[in-house]
């Protein structure tokens, strides 16, 4: 049997949407808190060498900000992200774990830190003297930053370690300092500030005084700009550390899906602050709050998506296939590859959570085994249905219902793994028929009555057997 776990599958939505909303939603409050950590930090020195107390207000303010929006809600989605990534991709987490157990347990420590730190720093305004105030303020800076650089190391794992030394060692080092690490960190420190420029544009819109409103935006909107120009760098000097099947899939499919809407808001992103920095006085909450939205959403979403899709078709290292099925040894970690054992005796066989009235395949079953297999085989990139947002496979097949075809590229392509960005999937002869004769039943139109059949035999026993 293989190590394999039941297959999670959100109809219509597809597995894989449910983590990245929460996860885009995530981004947004994590990279607000650290971005914001730092600009605490400065405006904290301004504070204490300018003798401007009333700094310290908005300090406060936007601290109170930060404890709802980015510690309510990242203690929310933080877990959320864990559930969706448990479910979705167990073995992916799994091989997370096993590389990373001391990783994250430094990363807790720091985040402990973090957490405690924004609790006192807003708590201990005007209640302990200043400097050690100052010293707390940087402490929960440095803190905030240590977390994003831990977990950047076991994100940039999971696009690719970069170099063969890691399959043989099973090193953590050689992990976690792996080809894109810092060009990625990169990418996120700028971004956090940003992130933090625009949330803190809501807060100080609100500020009545208009001497402290000019002088915190002043201090804030170019750190907001240099973070946007020192992360459009470092993107560019991270897509310099993509493996092949990466570049390929930003050129065939990522950058005509989303290169305009990211150039666009790069320009809108750095107009705003430019225009805010020059006219503090013009920033209302009816200008801010939108802004920060479109950013947010039109911002963080392409990034992130384009970063998750960019991997297939692994989640992990390149030796995990996004289907859960592991692509090659890994002598280091005493893992072997499956996809030729898969081959030899097919999902049915091998799968440890098939009913054993599935497994195999005759006239009756052949569209409920193919279903089956497909969620297996598929389910975690694509969605099933026609006209699903997320990559529905009948749209991906032109809606054909020609089964021959479909097997024709399950028994060519994937078989021999000619698509870069497809995992390579080898099934016997039985199993790739069933799954082309669902697929070609979905296409056609006809599933729903065979579906119809299969289920009335059961209901019928069951109200006959109730009955007696």
């Amino acid at each position: 049997m293989l190590g394999m776990y039941p297959t999670f599958y959100v109809p219509y939505i597809g597995s894989a949407w449910v983590m990245g909303i929460i996860g885009v939603i995530h981004v947004v409050a994590s990279h607000t808190s650290v971005g914001a950590a730092f600009l605490f930090a400065v405006l904290e020195t301004k504070a204490y060498r300018d003798d401007q107390p009333e700094i310290m207000g908005f300090i406060k303010r936007y601290g109170v900000f930060l404890l709802v929006f980015s510690y309510i809600i990242g203690s929310i989605t933080g877990p959320g992200i864990w559930y969706a990534i448990t479910v979705a991709s167990p073995r992916g987490v799994s091989g997370l774990i096993h590389n990373f157990v001391w990783v994250w347990a430094a990363e807790w420590v720091y985040f402990t830190v973090e957490v405690i730190g924004v609790y006192a720093l807003v708590y201990l305004i005007g209640k302990v003297d200043r400097l050690t105030h100052l010293k707390l303020t940087w402490s929960f800076a440095l803190a905030s930053w240590a977390t994003m650089l831990l977990i950047v190391g076991i994100l940039s794992f999971m696009m690719w370690p970069g170099n063969e030394g890691w399959y043989l060692t099973g090193s953590t080092n050689d992990a976690f300092y792996n080809i894109n690490f810092f060009a990625h960190l990169g990418v996120r420190t700028g971004s956090m500030f940003v992130m933090a420029a625009v949330v803190g544009f809501m807060v100080a819109a609100g500020i009545k005084d208009e001497d402290l409103k000019r002088g915190v935006i002043r201090v804030i909107a170019p750190i907001g700009l240099l973070g946007g120009l020192f992360s459009v760098m470092m993107f560019l000097y991270y897509l310099q550390t993509l493996p092949t099947n990466a570049k390929v899939m930003l050129q065939a499919y990522l950058i005509p899906a989303y290169a305009n809407t990211m150039i666009g808001i790069f320009v809108a992103t750095t107009a705003y602050l430019v225009f805010v920095w020059w006219k503090p006085h013009r920033l209302k909450l009816y200008i801010a709050v939108p802004m920060f939205l479109a950013i947010a959403v039109l911002g963080v979403w392409p990034e992130e998506r384009m970063r998750e899709s960019m991997r297939k078709p692994y989640v992990a290292g390149q030796y995990i296939y996004s289907n859960q099925v592991i692509a090659r040894d890994v002598p280091g970690k005493s893992i072997r590859g499956e996809v030729d054992l898969i081959a030899e005796k097919g999902l049915l066989k091998l799968h440890p959570f098939i009913p054993d009235r599935l497994r195999e395949v005759t006239d009756d079953n052949r569209l409920e085994v193919g279903e089956l297999l497909a969620k297996i085989a598929c389910a975690n990139c694509h969605a099933l249905e026609p006209g699903a947002p997320l990559r529905s496979i009948p749209d991906k097949l032109y809606g054909s219902p020609d089964k021959d075809m479909i097997a024709a590229f399950l028994r060519g392509p994937l078989k021999h793994g000619a698509a870069p960005y497809m995992p390579r999937i080898d099934l016997p002869d039985q199993e790739v028929d069933a799954i082309a004769a669902y697929l070609a039943s979905v296409n056609a139109g006809t599933l729903e009555k065979s579906a119809a059949s299969h289920t009335s035999a059961p209901i019928t026993a069951l109200i006959e057997r109730e009955g007696k």
